[in-house]
């Protein structure tokens, strides 16, 4: 608790004028250094509102704040308490963009009285350097049964909104796996085909007018809850909104719901540097997390994407290619429970790649792990025949959604596997909400339009999709798009190909390409000491001048010494200067990897295996050429960029 000095410095109370002309009083907030403020207030008809302001913009106009629970609408009629005011400023180790994150934030706890039945709860108010985040708690025993919640943002006009689509109907908000596209936060509500609908998934992401920065609205700290989507319902207003609608869900004792949290930025760089999300979730168990030598982030092979499952024999043989790729693993997708003798063939091939130094993942669908009687005793039983047979982590799929139950397995998936020492990755799932910092053994999750599409009816990605997922998906947390597929790289280049494995964050780093392809062919060959190099953590992270959603993504990523820039072109060609003022003082060797646009298309049908690719009219592509020199801090490379092409150099200390 801080002094009253200080409290009253981060706090004011003040009457503000609402709707009609009629008084209220406002409680207003203040993150640590002021850039942001919040303020909490009841308006002329004793409803719940708030709003935020970012560098002295109302960016979230007076917006509806209220849980419905048992039938009584908890932000209506109320009664608002003075809160109780503290600062916490704490750091922990994190991974993906950087190494270290800072925790620092005034919290405002505010008690609320709903005045016709005289219940009683909490809304919680944290407000960051970099957003503002609120959350309700409601005390009771026995089950509780929310109806759902009045959470609602109006965001400043002129804002321009970028938000996922699948028009495939029924599978956007189950997959999340949307290509990313943009309007005016006035047009979101009729933006979507009437076969789709107006409710979206989260994160939205809004270019403030003016130039006053970016927003993001999305959820954080998804436990014991249902996911929340957003209902676009015109006038600039997104509601918080249900998969289980009318019918609601039931939480057991007390409800304590996710954050509803808004970030904010100055630019790129803050955007995807902000710890935002993962600093509104509990640190980990110490007990359950005592050890964690287990959770090893890291590189892995494939063979769904180009070769299907195959035998054993063709597992086997992965395991080997991981190895000479000096990868950590080697993933085992649907179907290996076909196979004779499934599960002492998988202890074999465990066993082998031990030998090399490779761990095996395998893939199981949901529903045989999805029963919570006994205390998810099904789930307990699979996991323990996992273990006993070598593996080290479970890829998990076809959730198909985000209910209060499927929540559920969610969160006993990642406290039994860690029971266990197991890793997880799940797909077929919403996005992440940061619960990677409280169950560190979340090595990625899906939720993402990533590589697969490019096989698909759907597909394949377009490369301003690419080019907008640093800056939407990848801002909330780590994502398994399963990079790099020079055999079926639709409308773009291989160096775009490549740079999608700098470009996007998952500790867990899932190659989609046949890496015998990678290996053999004369120029892909070329740049494989680069990819191979190119961790799954960072020590650094800067976005780079030029950057746009969308349009450009350039990022610089550091490694202890050894720095890596990876561009992602999502329009036309284009020349890019690249300044090397971030880098140290002191010579480098850069080797660069860049589109060559002097020479012939590639025939991609006749570039190594891939019996699954679907290229459609996308039957060739522009290659890459490699090129060595020196550098240093006082030069910049010209980067001539090909129409969907891309760019990476790996920079190393001399």
């Amino acid at each position: 608790m801080m002094n009253n000095s200080l409290k009253y410095s981060l706090l004011a109370i003040a009457a503000i004028t609402c709707g009609h002309g009629a008084w209220a009083q406002e409680i207003l907030g203040k993150s640590p250094d002021g850039k942001v403020s919040a303020a909490i207030f009841v308006d002329e008809a004793n409803s719940l509102r708030y709003r935020v302001d970012f560098k002295n913009s109302t960016v979230v106009e007076p917006s509806a704040l209220g849980i419905t629970v048992e039938g009584i609408k908890l932000g209506e009629g109320v009664a608002l308490g003075s809160p109780e005011t503290s600062v916490i400023d704490e750091k922990y180790e994190t991974r993906g963009n950087h190494r270290q994150a800072r925790n620092h934030y005034t919290q405002l706890i505010f008690p609320v009285t709903h005045k016709e039945t005289g219940r009683e709860y909490t809304l919680e108010l944290r407000l960051y350097d970099d957003g503002a985040a609120y959350r309700y708690i409601v005390p009771g025993e026995g089950k509780q049964h929310v109806d759902g919640e009045s959470s609602s943002w109006t965001i400043m006009k002129d804002s321009k909104v970028w938000y996922f689509e699948r028009l495939a109907p029924g599978w956007k908000l189950k997959s999340y796996a949307g290509e990313w596209m943009s309007t005016d936060i006035g047009k979101l509500d009729s933006a979507t085909p009437a076969s789709v609908g107006p409710i979206q998934g989260v994160p939205l992401v809004m270019e403030l007018p003016e130039k006053l920065g970016y927003a993001l609205i999305t959820k954080a700290a998804l436990y014991n809850y249902s996911g929340m989507r957003l209902k676009a319902v015109g006038d600039r207003t997104v509601v918080a909104n249900f998969t289980e609608g009318d019918k609601g869900f039931d939480v057991e004792g007390d409800i304590v719901t996710p954050w509803r949290a808004t970030l904010l930025a100055d630019d790129l760089n803050e955007l995807v540097n902000s710890d935002f999300i993962n600093n509104l979730n509990p640190a980990p168990d110490p007990k359950l997390f005592a050890d964690t030598s287990y959770i090893k982030p890291g590189r892995g092979v494939w063979s769904w994407e180009t070769l299907g499952l195959g035998t054993p024999e063709t597992q086997r043989d992965f395991i080997d290619l991981a190895a000479e790729l000096e990868y950590e693993y080697s993933l085992v997708d649907d179907g290996w429970k076909e196979w004779d003798s499934p599960w002492e063939t998988i202890k074999e091939l465990a066993t082998h790649a031990r030998t090399k130094n490779v761990g095996v993942w395998v893939w199981v669908h949901s529903k045989d792990i999805r029963d919570p009687a006994n205390d998810w005793q099904q789930m307990k039983t699979y996991f323990d025949r996992t273990v006993e047979a070598g593996v080290v982590g479970i890829k998990t799929d076809f959730m198909d959604g985000e209910t209060k139950e499927l929540i559920d397995f969610e969160i006993a998936a990642l406290r039994l596997a860690a029971e266990r020492k197991l890793m997880i990755n799940f797909h077929g799932c919403h996005a992440s909400t940061g619960e990677e910092r409280t169950y560190p053994n979340e090595m990625t999750r899906e939720g993402i339009r990533g590589m697969e599409l490019n096989k698909l009816k759907e597909g394949p990605l377009p490369a301003a999709h690419n080019a907008a997922l640093p800056f939407t998906r990848f801002a909330v947390g780590h994502a398994d798009y399963t990079p790099i597929l020079y055999t079926n790289p639709g409308p773009t280049t291989w160096a775009h190909q490549l740079a999608t494995l700098v470009t996007y964050v998952s500790p867990l780093q899932i190659v989609a390409e046949h890496p015998e392809t990678m290996m053999e062919h004369p120029i892909l060959k070329n740049a494989l000491s680069v990819m191979k190099d190119v961790p799954t953590l960072w020590d650094e992270t800067l976005v780079l001048p030029g950057s746009s959603i969308g349009g450009l993504s350039v990022f610089a990523r550091r490694s202890g010494d050894t720095w890596f820039v990876g561009v992602l072109n999502g329009a036309g060609k284009r020349r890019y200067q690249l300044d090397l003022a971030f880098l140290p003082d002191g010579e480098y060797e850069a080797t660069l990897v860049e589109d060559d646009l002097s020479a012939e298309p590639v025939d991609v049908a006749k570039v190594g295996v891939n019996t699954k690719a679907k290229l459609r009219q996308w039957t060739t592509t522009i290659p890459f050429k490699v090129s060595n020199r020196k550098v240093n801090r006082t030069q910049s490379v010209d980067v001539e960029l090909a129409t969907g092409g891309g760019f990476v150099a790996r920079i190393v200390k001399q």
